[in-house]
């Protein structure tokens, strides 16, 4: 039956991101020309030049630079540093300095300073000290950002605005406790109601008025947990249209709006669909850390940055080689860092910078890698940065205007994330390692037929032109979502969800049917049980199948998480059971599908191991075809495409030199050779950027 569930043709896909205008890549770096002297901005800027850059980002850190007193600013200096720039044709993004106010704000004004969880007011002396919910505080940020568009808002060589920076921590003074109280009474109107849907009659939790209920986010009420992500997210998005709503009646419309999200992307103090739904792009901070580049997990991270707008984004930072806040701070492999950008590229960036340009010569962050020496000179990454920017001048045209295109589209919402880490059962439950899982061999087969993957928010985005959709630990399925799920898989869809779904509703609180909640009855089947797994179980194929996805007999291993399913359904077939002599699993459905309207509904209840995942998945696609040449696993093949054609960028992650075969003949836009080849050689970090021969 799995065949006949997810068997979905991988053609060319049709583009769900908004239409992007086309335009040139970016490649930059985040500059700081107020922390040297103005007779140093030229040989920054020409060495800038050298290497092919076209943007920098200023200011984001510079609020002391800007406004040194209270109301006395200074921004010629800045003007200066964006006209030298615009003489190296260097375009200017300018960050609201609203992630670092100066000392002389916080010592007048301590109520805008925050208040961490554990009760401690913060300090002036890192970033981040300020409440960003003090009306008080966004008053003075609205001021300064006022000053600056209004200078630089017409400013030509001005591109766009990064907000503040990495948004991060919230406050838990009383202030912005009582905020959070009324957040709850606007949405949930009674305490009745609240009461209701957090349970609060288990442990005595009723409340009886609105100042009773505390603001944390651990150990408390999962109703209360969820919530409180809820506000943190409504509060900084908030903070950032206050910004939005100050810049945009000042600026050109050809100025975009953005903000820089860190955390490795995956962080998840607030929802990042959300927070982007304002902002023109997205942007993100693309870092290695310790170690080497996961290819699979950065590759993933950077669709997921795309699925934010379901458009093509920026990346605003990344590091040149190094970082200085890993246990081990080591370099990346020579070549490894454009190899990095250019991945970054194929899954959509439009622009990649580095964090930082030059060494600082105090400040906390001395060690962090950098492109130029505190005494302006290139260090060693220099020459493989100035090599990308070769390579983008060759690659600029054909790159403008594309874009990756999915079929194929994992399902990812943070109340569910917050759901499951707020109480995970298992440590071993990593969700982004399960979204990994699922995604790696999704990944490879989309790109087989030059596509992507997308990673969306079913509650927001489009479902309509996806033929297959993949939703691993969707633990929160709302009564809507479930009749927007089901009326995709009645349209022809087709819908694999994976363990620990539906479990939990809009409140999270658990769903009254057995999992998968409102989808139970249309699958025709339910989960009687959980296990978190302490070693893995053996899964095979049913005694006596209808339709095998394989031969009958054991098929591989589930480990972590295992649910024992029960059909309620002649319409639903079983395709795995587990094996499990002793245990409570022996001979229990694994994994149940049903034909519902012209699509299919499946639930896997379980994480399969790697190879056997792997395999289901390729049955999901048999007309894609398979790698044959040596070396597949090091090599990553993105695509993007566009009015002017697809463009495939081919990255070899290995150690070793591997040729690849293509199907069709191609030129490779970085060889000097401009003749149509059949297949392309890849030094170990090589990369080629590959265009179709034009037909005669």
């Amino acid at each position: 039956m799995l065949l006949i569930l997810l068997q979905f043709s991988v053609a060319v896909a049709m583009a769900l991101a908004a239409p992007v205008a086309p335009q040139p890549l970016r490649l930059g770096a985040a500059w700081y020309p107020e922390q040297w002297t103005e007779t140093q901005w030229e040989h920054d800027l020409q060495l800038m030049q050298d290497a092919h850059m076209n943007v920098v980002r200023v200011g984001e850190f510079a609020w002391s630079s800007l406004e040194p007193s209270e109301g006395r600013y200074e921004l010629d200096w800045l003007d200066h540093a964006i006209a030298l720039a615009a003489r190296h044709h260097i375009a200017v993004v300018i960050g609201t300095p609203t992630d670092a106010p100066p000392a002389w704000l916080t010592a007048k004004y301590p109520d805008t300073l925050g208040m961490n969880a554990d009760g401690q007011w913060r300090q002036h002396g890192e970033r981040r000290q300020f409440n960003y919910a003090s009306p008080r505080y966004r008053q003075l940020c609205a001021l300064i950002v006022a000053q600056l568009a209004r200078r630089f808002g017409h400013n030509p060589n001005v591109i766009g605005w990064q907000i503040g920076n990495e948004y991060s921590d919230e406050s838990f003074d009383p202030a912005t406790r009582v905020l959070f109280q009324q957040f709850l009474r606007d949405k949930y109107k009674t305490l009745d109601n609240l009461n209701h849907q957090w349970s609060t009659a288990y442990w005595s939790q009723t409340y009886t008025a609105w100042s009773q209920i505390p603001m944390k986010n651990s150990s408390e009420n999962p109703g209360l947990l969820l919530e409180h992500r809820h506000f943190v997210t409504a509060t900084w998005r908030s903070f950032q249209r206050a910004q939005i709503d100050v810049l945009r009646p000042l600026v050109l419309p050809s100025q975009f709006i953005t903000t820089n999200i860190g955390g490795l992307g995956w962080s998840d103090n607030w929802d990042h669909y959300a927070i982007t739904a304002d902002l023109d792009l997205a942007s993100w901070d693309d870092y290695v850390g310790q170690g080497h580049l996961d290819v699979p997990k950065n590759a993933m991270l950077n669709d997921f940055a795309r699925g934010w707008k379901r458009q093509n984004f920026w990346v605003m930072e990344t590091e040149p080689g190094s970082v200085n806040w890993a246990p081990v701070n080591n370099a990346l492999w020579p070549g490894e860092t454009r190899a990095l950008a250019w991945q970054t590229i194929g899954h959509g960036a439009d622009a990649v910078l580095y964090w930082q340009w030059r060494s600082a010569l105090n400040g906390q962050e001395q060690y962090h890698g950098a492109i130029v020496g505190p005494d302006g000179e290139p260090l060693p990454i220099y020459a493989e940065i100035a090599q990308l920017g070769k390579d983008l001048e060759l690659t600029r045209d054909a790159l403008a205007g594309t874009s990756p295109h999915a079929e194929i589209a994992i399902l990812h919402d943070y109340d569910s994330r917050w759901a499951i880490d707020f109480q995970p059962f298992t440590k071993l439950y990593d969700q982004e390692e399960v979204l990994l899982r699922f995604y790696e061999p999704l990944e490879r087969l989309a790109a087989l037929k030059g596509q992507a993957v997308d990673v969306i928010d079913p509650n927001v985005a489009p479902l309509d032109g996806y033929k297959l959709l993949v939703a691993p630990s969707l633990n929160v399925i709302s009564a809507q979502l479930a009749a927007k799920l089901l009326a995709y898989v009645q349209q022809g869809g087709h819908l694999l969800l994976g363990p620990r779904s539906g479990m939990k509703d809009e409140y999270n609180s658990l769903n009254p049917q057995r999992q998968p909640g409102p989808l139970a009855e249309a699958l025709g089947a339910k989960v009687e049980q959980y296990y978190a797994l302490d070693k893995p179980v053996l899964l095979s194929n049913p005694d006596h199948p209808t339709e095998p996805v394989t031969k009958p007999g054991k098929l591989g291993t589930a480990d972590t998480w295992a649910e024992q399913l029960s059909v309620t359904s002649p319409a639903t077939g079983i395709n795995l059971v587990y094996a499990d002599p002793g245990g409570w699993l022996d001979g229990k459905p694994a994994m149940v599908s049903r034909a519902i309207g012209g699509g299919y509904l499946s639930y896997l209840g379980t994480l399969p191991d790697p190879k056997l995942l792997r395999t289901f998945l390729t049955l999901a696609a048999p007309e894609a075809p398979k790698l044959v040449y040596p070396g597949q696993d090091a090599i990553e093949v993105c695509n993007r495409d566009g009015a002017s054609g697809p463009v495939s960028i081919y990255i070899n992650h290995g150690p070793e030199l591997v040729s690849v075969p293509l199907q069709h003949a191609m030129r490779n836009l970085l060889s000097s050779n401009a003749a149509p080849v059949s297949e392309v050689t890849l030094s170990p970090q090589g990369v080629a950027v590959l265009v179709p021969e034009p037909a005669k």
